[in-house]
């Protein structure tokens, strides 16, 4: 679903009350009843102001009624899951206006957001359940019998909490991600970084340095006793540096001739972290061999660059876990109060999540952004891909400002 915050201006004090007390009641109902929201919402005009608040959100999609009920109730919304989010994120001064999504995965949306001061960031929103959704006719009884542990808005809430929780840690460590600002809900922001997906990057001076710098990171998340679980071209973005010739902090030369330009600096950066596992998993060595086996067929196949050593391999990464003082951030990550339990919850969850894809072969025609990108490289369209000979874009190029509105 797209975010459209148009609606989100228009919301009274007492509309961001009855919100939060539809969602504060979703913990114990699926549908919230009426008279409960009344209770929890706990507004000065009492019942009437209550149902002329359920009647505003409800005409902007924020709580729905659900049809055949056996009671007056109302359930939450993604949308309204949405506003609460990005309310929360507003009250922080994290987020003041949102632009245009620049980019859409499988199970979540990637949106251009900037502050009060002007500062652009990236707002994350996890969307599990989306593939069900789209699939939900021919996957019925598949469903019915693997409903994991609630809905899918407690299932993105643990997304969002997890990757949180890891990008901080990865972060401490001085690991290449993103900076984590704030989490709320189903919801991150982090910092813009102005880079591209390794996915749309056709050519690089130096493969055989960045493919070391990719395994590299493998080995030193293992390290730390962490496997990525997802480490491929889609979820690796190359950041261009251009380094400051010395002759510009000094100077021209003698003769005030310009030197040659230095060689641009490709640094990679890491994102998404929903599936990450520790190196003591019971499935550690096929995550493991699985991110290593994407690095290699990706370079092989992109830039016709095949290693000449084998592996690495898991038994030897993991005799390097906690050596020479490396923190173990699986553990971190537990004691941020990401609990086993909501562990195997989301596991769970992103398991089913694939045997529903596979399962549904049609799926991927419901939407364009979707599409299998691992095809063969002459049918890729070049005018997606990146040559580092290009300029870079200005960073705010296609921000379209909506205000959020201050109400509390």
């Amino acid at each position: 679903m797209l975010l459209d915050t148009r609606a989100m201006r228009h919301l009274t004090a007492e509309d961001w009350k009855v919100l939060t007390a539809t969602e504060m009641g979703t913990k114990n109902h699926e549908l919230v009843p009426t008279q409960l929201i009344e209770r929890l919402s706990r507004l000065k005009g009492g019942a009437s102001g209550v149902h002329k608040s359920i009647s505003a959100l409800a005409k902007a999609g924020l709580i729905a009624r659900m049809k055949e009920a056996k009671y007056d109730g109302y359930r939450l919304t993604y949308g309204g899951l949405d506003y609460l989010a990005l309310h929360t994120h507003s009250q922080r001064r994290q987020v003041y206006s949102v632009g245009t999504r620049i980019g859409v995965g499988k199970e979540s949306d990637i949106m251009i957001v900037a502050d009060d001061t002007g500062t652009q960031k990236v707002l994350k929103i996890h969307r599990l359940g989306r593939i069900s959704f789209r699939t939900v006719k021919s996957n019925r009884d598949y469903l019915k019998k693997n409903q994991a542990c609630g809905s899918w808005m407690y299932l993105s809430r643990l997304a969002a909490m997890k990757e949180y929780a890891f990008m901080q840690a990865l972060r401490q460590e001085g690991f290449p991600v993103p900076e984590p600002l704030s989490q709320s809900r189903h919801t991150i922001v982090m910092t813009l970084i102005n880079a591209h997906p390794l996915r749309q990057i056709s050519s690089v001076p130096n493969p055989a340095g960045l493919y070391g710098e990719l395994i590299g990171l493998i080995l030193r998340f293992a390290k730390h006793g962490l496997i990525h679980g997802d480490f491929n071209e889609f979820n690796i973005l190359i950041k261009e540096e251009r380094p400051v010739p010395e002759t510009e902090s000094k100077g021209k030369g003698k003769d005030g001739d310009d030197e040659e330009e230095p060689p641009r600096i490709l640094t990679p950066i890491v994102i998404d972290f929903p599936q990450m596992v520790s190196m003591e998993h019971q499935n550690a060595e096929m995550y493991f061999d699985r991110d290593v086996h994407c690095i290699k067929y990706f370079f092989e196949r992109r830039f016709h660059f095949v290693a000449t050593e084998p592996g690495p391999f898991f038994k030897d990464a993991k005799k390097t876990v906690g050596k020479g003082g490396a923190r173990r951030l699986d553990a971190t990550a537990e004691a941020s109060g990401f609990t086993k339990k909501m562990a195997k919850d989301l596991e769970t969850a992103i398991r089913n999540q694939a045997v529903i894809q596979e399962s549904a072969p049609d799926s991927s025609d419901e939407d364009e952004e979707d599409e299998d990108e691992d095809q063969e490289e002459e049918n890729d369209n070049e005018d997606t891909k990146v040559h580092f000979s290009d300029t870079l874009p200005e960073s705010g190029e296609g921000m379209v400002k909506l205000v959020i509105s201050e109400s509390t």
